[in-house]
Parts: C-alpha cells; structure tokens; sequence
C-alpha cells in the first residue's frame, strides 16, 4: 500500500509531481478519497499555514504548497462529488468591481480549497449581482471578497448591500480581504469578518461555519 505520509510530505514541500504521483497510486490501490483530505491534505496546508504565520514560510512557499495541494485535488474532487461527500462548506470567491489583481484571492481560493472547503472561484471584476448569485443559484454559505486598490473597496459595500436588497443576507457569510481592507471597514458595511492573510481567512472561514 503506498506510503500516504509522502502525500503530506509533498504538499508540505511544495512537490506537485510529487503529490499527483503519490494520489494516482493511493487511488489506483483503493484508498479513501476523503481520507485522503481529511488525514494528509488539510494537515498538510494546516501546517502550511502554522509556518507561515511563524514567519517559517513566506508567500512563495504558500503558493508551492497550494500548487501541489490541487495537483492531488484535482484527482480526488470528481470522486468526492460522486460519493456525495461533505465539504466543510462551499465559498464564492472573487476580486470585486473595478478590480483585476487576483494573486491573493487565487491564494485564498487555494488554502480554502485545502482546508476542505468546496471553492467557487468567480474570477476578477465581479459585480454585486454575480455574487448575489452565486449564493442564490450555487448555494455559496460564504461569500469572500478581495480588493487591492482602495478605489475599489467601495465595491465591498455595494456588494454587501446588494445582497442585503436581494433579500440573500440571511443565507450566507460575507468575508473581505485585501491589502486596504481592515476589520474596521469590515464592521463599517456589514461583513461578517475580516482576514489580513489567507492562513487567517481559513480561520475566519471555518469559524464562520461553525457560526
């Protein structure tokens, strides 16, 4: 039976052919597609995140790390939707209006999808009405946004209000992040929390679950 700690080990280390060869095998034997998650993966991106919050890790690592997550998760996810297997939530997540950048909410979107959660990623230059529907037509639990530029956090309020209008405020979580985001401005438009870094929007993600 493959050695399943070399999974761990790989995502760990940032080794994408690593974890894909180590997944291949393990599936080709029989093992468990959410064993695999639940046993390997998300303690492998747990730890991620505890190095880079020691300052052990930096973005760079983050990113490796997270590529080879998805080499293996790409492999596993049809097998999980198939069983009908539990995620720990699903989460819309996108740069808001007016806004291109996409390197910190691809990196969000990543360590979420290694903590379990099932990631809806709607891209850049997302309107309030997109992600007005991805809650109504995806059932999105969580709503994350991303800006980088603070001519474009006010696109965070739109959307908050826009939700609120559409009468969906009650059926999810509304999470903001970004280099001007604060938690201040979080309270200020109604979000229910903010993240300064994606190790802390996972937190935030499964505390909002919890919620």
């Amino acid at each position: 039976m493959e050695d399943l700690k070399k999974l761990h080990d790989a995502i760990l280390n940032g080794n994408f052919k690593q974890a894909r060869e180590v997944t291949e095998r393990a599936l080709a034997e029989g093992a468990d597609p959410q064993a695999l998650v639940q046993e390997y993966m998300i303690p492998a991106m747990d730890e991620v995140g505890r190095r880079y919050e020691a300052n052990e890790y930096f973005v760079p690592e983050l990113l490796i790390a997270a590529r080879a997550m998805k080499a293996s998760l790409v492999l596993i996810r049809p097998l999980l939707l198939a069983t009908g297997a539990q995620f720990s939530g699903r989460v819309a997540i996108g740069t808001v209006k007016g806004d291109l950048h996409d390197i910190g909410k691809n990196l969000v979107a990543a360590m979420l999808e290694g903590a379990g959660f099932e990631v809806i990623d709607l891209g850049v230059d997302v309107s309030p009405e997109k992600f007005a529907d991805a809650i109504r037509d995806k059932q999105a639990g969580i709503i994350a946004m991303s800006a980088l530029l603070t001519t474009t956090m006010s696109s965070m309020k739109t959307t908050v209000e826009s939700i609120r209008a559409a009468g969906l405020r009650d059926k999810v979580k509304i999470m903001i992040g970004g280099a001007p985001v604060t938690e201040k401005y979080a309270m200020e438009i109604g979000a229910d929390g903010y993240s300064s870094n994606a190790n802390s929007a996972v937190a935030l993600a499964r505390k909002l679950v919890a919620a």
